[in-house]
């Protein structure tokens, strides 16, 4: 058994917080059933195609269930009481108040079935004055003051190259909070409202930051840190051949292994007499030889350097290969291609390597043949 036998989730969301979470939770072996409205969530339409739907809602909707609904349509909260009384977890990201509209807010459901665990997934959180401010992940971000932490040479903030709102502080508080959640209800018997703020949940990214501008009473301004670009310890450095070494010797012993390695002189050692003298006389190093030959030169030397990868080289690596990151697949009409991994370790996930996005509307049947208590306990 997967340790989410059993379970059934209703996901009401879209785009990414949501599908990913719930792409956890079917991993681990739960039932998610997508209820979705007229013509499908927007991620569907997403391009690149792959078969009959999107290779971005293939990747982030593999094992789930499809229900299509017109949530607005009159008596269509009505006929998903059945689900609602058979499932263990609603999941959904839509405004604050929206559910309510729709006759699905909490209140109504719990009233339902007093044992489900509700998560609601917004930017900002259910109450505060900017509960009902429309954004996404880059506004996040920007809102919290983690764009002001790394800059270009202009002083303008760079872009995340993902979405770390979306999934570091929507899609893994969520899961964790609901897996609580669940836990809770094993030993009370009772479900609970979960509030999960995008908002909220970027602030532990910025741990150093906030720890030094409470203590020190002057915060951070853009690069400053030494896990942000001060140190020459913590750095990327560009090779011969324009390639680049990401260097996180930040422990001594790895510092003068390091520094043995490149053979950095004696007098720029001491990285905090002059911090930007030895990330000159290291980057003037690296410069010195192609990309190879530092991958070659750093392998086995315990320095905490390594050659930074493309995607492709990095799934070709023989470690992420031996690990079967991707040894999943998603389908869809005869094509296959390798799944995203996800946080869940093998052991824990189910013995079909193979699965696909849902057909749009391919479960509705759920609405009126729902699981009883007897299936769900078997």
């Amino acid at each position: 058994m997967q340790p989410l036998d059993n379970i059934r989730v209703l996901d009401f969301t879209t785009l990414l917080p949501g599908p990913f979470a719930t792409l956890i939770l079917a991993e681990a072996g739960a039932e998610v059933i997508k209820i979705e409205r007229p013509g499908g969530e927007e991620m569907r339409a997403a391009r690149p195609k792959f078969g009959h739907s999107s290779v971005l809602f293939s990747m982030l909707n593999r094992g789930k269930k499809s229900i299509e609904i017109n949530l607005k349509q009159d008596g269509a909260a009505a006929s998903l009481t059945p689900l609602i009384e058979s499932a263990d977890v609603l999941i959904e990201q839509f405004r604050p108040g929206v559910m309510a509209r729709l006759g699905l807010g909490w209140d109504a459901v719990h009233a339902i079935n007093p044992k489900l665990v509700y998560c609601s997934i917004t930017g900002y959180g259910q109450t505060g004055p900017k509960a009902d401010v429309a954004g996404h992940d880059l506004n996040y971000c920007a809102d919290t003051g983690f764009l002001s932490l790394t800059h270009d040479t202009t002083g303008k903030p760079m872009i995340p190259q993902t979405q770390i709102a979306d999934i570091g502080a929507g899609t893994y508080p969520a899961v964790m909070n609901i897996m609580f959640a669940l836990w809770g209800r094993e030993r009370g018997g009772q479900g609970a409202y979960l509030d999960v703020a995008m908002t909220d949940n970027m602030f532990p990214f910025m741990w150093m930051p906030l720890a030094l501008g409470h203590a020190l009473g002057q915060w951070p301004d853009g690069n400053d840190l030494r896990l942000t670009g001060a140190s020459a310890r913590y750095q990327v450095y560009r090779t011969a051949d324009d390639g680049h070494v990401s260097v996180g010797a930040l422990e001594q012993k790895f510092w003068d292994n390091l520094c043995d390695c490149i053979e950095l002189d004696d007098a720029l050692r001491d990285d905090e007499r002059d911090p930007q003298a030895t990330i000159d006389g290291v980057a003037v190093l690296f410069a010195a030889r192609p990309t190879k030959d530092w991958e070659s030169r750093l392998l086995g030397k315990d320095v905490c350097a390594v050659v930074i990868r493309s995607i492709d080289e990095a799934i070709a690596d023989i470690h992420h290969q031996a690990r079967g990151l991707f040894a999943f697949d998603i389908a869809s009409d005869q094509q296959t291609l390798p799944a995203l991994p996800v946080p869940v370790v093998t052991r824990l996930r189910g013995d079909s390597k193979t699965g696909s996005g849902p057909a749009l509307g391919s479960a509705n049947a759920l609405m009126f043949e729902p699981r009883g208590a007897a299936a769900k306990e078997s």
